[in-house]
């Protein structure tokens, strides 16, 4: 008798937790599932998904046209880059393919979206770094294009540069966004903003918990621009642009209110500056910083802005998408545990 009730209660034990294990989706990037260059608030979703599931999904690199323009060796152009060529609904300037939107069910401008970043992988072997002309930080210096692929030894986890200099990849997603309100409608994906978008932030990798504002009926997420690896400014324009594979899962947050991306990772937590002047960038990521522990851990102002200088760093996150970008980080190491 005993034995019988320890194995209705294992049974049980195995279908509650099976109940209680969220939902997993998955989405195959390709001519019907991906935004080439906007984030829309009138785009039909791809997807819609209830908080708590999680998404799987892959981004392509760039489409033949692209892959052809950069000089790409033509083993390199995979027939999936081919198959969005018939993407005809494009940003007229140039932006990324995004994997999107993606609604999630019950979410409302006003609220915020948690986004848990709970795995990114390389799915190629090979990257690519350009640059055009009039862009990047000196557009000056290097008034012409150029573009070069990039080898990538996931077994070492390293890109191979050139001879004798190799990069620790850090693979992450340039474009994590929700569409902007209706009364905006669509924009160019290429200036990050308060819906987060472009941000081009290489500390957002797997295991951070990214939270943004969401502005119109179920949030529309989306995400591209895959990057195996960055330095901070993104100088030249562009990373190691590659083809990334990622997991996601969602969070409606109504208790939360937010004007402004905010993230975490293991380590920190992070505010975020975007606009045109890098000064002005910076002073919107401290400012967000403070408001943070003002409202999260009871400072006064004067001391959050003490704490501040005592204990945040400021980097750079980006140099080169119209808005530039700074992001403060915090030491969680800082407070003690009670």
């Amino acid at each position: 008798m005993r034995l019988v009730l320890s194995v209705l209660l294992l049974l049980t034990a195995s279908f509650v937790n099976s109940q209680d294990q969220p939902k997993v989706y998955k989405i195959t990037s390709g001519p019907k599932t991906v935004e080439w260059g906007f984030l829309d608030p009138a785009a039909k979703p791809i997807l819609t998904i209830h908080s708590g599931e999680i998404v799987e999904l892959d981004t392509p690199l760039a489409g033949s046209k692209e892959m052809e323009t950069m000089g790409m060796p033509e083993a390199l152009i995979r027939q999936s880059m081919r198959d969005l060529e018939a993407v005809s609904d494009r940003s007229t300037t140039y932006g990324n393919i995004l994997v999107g939107p993606i609604a999630v069910d019950g979410a409302e401008p006003g609220d915020v979206l948690e986004v848990h970043i709970l795995e990114i992988r390389v799915a190629d072997n090979y990257a690519v770094n350009v640059f055009h002309p009039g862009g990047g930080t000196l557009p000056e210096d290097f008034p012409y294009a150029r573009a070069s692929a990039i080898h990538l030894s996931t077994e070492r986890n390293v890109a191979l540069f050139a001879p004798g200099i190799e990069i620790p990849l850090h693979p992450f997603f340039g474009t994590m966004g929700v569409a902007p309100s209706s009364a905006v409608g669509r924009i160019g994906d290429g200036p990050p903003g308060y819906y987060a978008g472009n941000m081009d932030n290489k500390d957002l990798v797997a295991g951070t918990t990214l939270y943004i504002p969401i502005q119109c009926k179920q949030a529309l997420f989306s995400v591209g621009d895959g990057h195996a690896g960055q330095g901070d400014g993104e100088v030249d324009g562009t990373a190691i642009e590659a083809a990334l594979l990622g997991r996601f899962q969602f969070f409606v947050r109504k208790d939360l209110q937010l004007k402004w991306p905010r993230a975490e990772t293991s380590k920190y937590y992070m505010t975020m500056g975007f606009d045109p002047d890098l000064n002005r960038a910076a002073q919107m990521a401290v400012r967000e910083m403070i408001d943070y522990l003002v409202k999260e851990h009871h400072l006064t102002p004067d001391q959050a802005y003490m704490l501040c200088s005592m204990a945040v760093d400021l980097q750079v996150t980006e140099l080169v998408d119209g808005s530039k970008g700074i992001h403060a980080l915090l030491p969680k190491s800082i407070f003690l545990k009670q």
